[in-house]
Parts: structure tokens; sequence; C-alpha cells
């Protein structure tokens, strides 16, 4: 796997430091965080590239651009560390021994799942609105998608070039979503194919068990960047 990152073409931006406020009205919540630049994932993790860094292949759509589904969080998790290792970088998450989580790794330089914060503050782009853009142009969701996912990278991107962040897949993220409530359960964010329009919102949140794997939800990677990179 020396060489395996390069010939996976895991594309990223590198993304501005700034601050997200967000807003859950189910529980009445609403934060703000500040953050400092990192990398993305252009592109939501093909099922192309999770057979080349696993070996295995979930998803029952047959097209290897399509993005990857039927993967947990763990599954994810555990993905981001083996690409890491392909790349030369450190591990970013240390696997809790009863299989339901993982910690980050301090100081790690590897591949990991985007924070929420993060995944929002991304696929916003420095706008303000539910979306980026006319949901038709930017997105594959329940009236236009036939019922399955798309190749990535068909429709329109945002303004710093990020894909399919709205619709297609939805995409797992890093954070618990309320642990005092529902304990281990992960944030996942974006909508999918599946999905009304109203389900495809930059402020959408959901959550799952981090073992569930489910058709329409997947996930794109991160990395985080120190002062020395600018």
């Amino acid at each position: 796997m020396e060489h395996l990152s390069e010939t996976l073409d895991i594309q990223t931006i590198r993304v501005p430091a700034g601050t997200i406020a967000l807003r859950d009205d189910r529980i009445g919540r609403r934060w703000s965080v500040d953050l400092p630049h990192f990398l993305i994932g252009r592109y939501p993790v093909t099922q192309a590239q999770y057979a080349a860094v696993t070996g295995q292949w979930p998803s029952s759509y047959v097209a290897a651009q399509c993005p990857v589904v039927n993967v947990s969080w763990i599954d994810a998790a555990q993905f981001c560390n083996m690409l890491s290792k392909a790349a030369g970088l450190l591990d970013c998450y240390e696997f809790h021994g009863d299989g339901t989580g993982a910690s980050l790794v301090p100081e790690s330089n590897g591949y990991r799942l985007p924070t929420e914060a993060e995944w929002e503050y991304a696929c916003r782009a420095g706008t303000n609105g539910p979306r980026y853009g006319k949901l038709g142009d930017i997105a594959w969701y329940r009236e236009n998608s036939g019922g399955h996912t798309h190749e990535v990278g068909q429709k329109q991107a945002n303004d710093w070039g990020l894909f399919d962040t709205l619709g297609n897949v939805w995409e797992w993220c890093a954070d618990l979503y309320d642990p005092e409530v529902y304990g281990s359960y992960r944030v996942f964010r974006g909508g999918g194919w599946a999905d009304a329009e109203r389900g495809c919102l930059a402020t959408n949140r959901r959550r799952s068990h981090p073992t569930f794997a489910i058709d329409d939800l997947g996930f794109r990677v991160a990395r985080s960047l120190d002062a020395r990179d600018g």
C-alpha cells in the first residue's frame, strides 16, 4: 500500500479559517465554532477508492465512481486510518474495545472524518442560505435521482470547489449527536438521493448508531493542518 494514496486520487480542498454558527431546532440548540484552516475531500469517497483501500465493496451499486454507501461510522474511521498509513501519515483514530466508537489521537496528521462544524462550513462555502445554489443544479435528490446514487462530481460545485455536499449521499461526521440522550450515536449531514427537497439543507442534522450501515449514507475525508502550513 506504499503508493496507494497517490493512485487513489483523493483530492482535497484547503478551507480557510473562520467561524460557523450551528443550530438544531429539534433539540433547541444553537452554538458557534471557531475553525482553523483544514483540508476536506473535494468529493465523497467513491466505491472504487474504498475498495482499493479496504478490499471490500459494500455498496449494491456497481458504478465505481459513485459514492460508497452501506458503510458504518466505524467502517469510515477505519478507512481513514488505512488511508493515513498508505500516505505515510499518523493514524487519527484509536478504537474503543467495545466496537462502538473511537477517540481522536492528539497531534495526528492523518485522515479523519470532518467535524460537523467543518462539514457545514465547507458546505456553505461562505454563503448564508439553506443551500449554496438551486437544488436541482447542485444535488441528486428524490426528484431527480431515479432512486439511486450517481457518480460524484456531476452536479455544480460550491464556491470553494466541493461537490455533492448536498444530496447523493448523507455523510458521516466525527461528532457524537447528543451523548447525554443518544450515547454513542454519531452525526451525519447533507441529505441523500432518497430525500425530498426539505431534507437537503446545509443545517440538517441526523444521527445513527456508529455500527449501522445505510444505503444512502457515505462519507468524505478531512485532515488537520498546523500553523506551519499557513
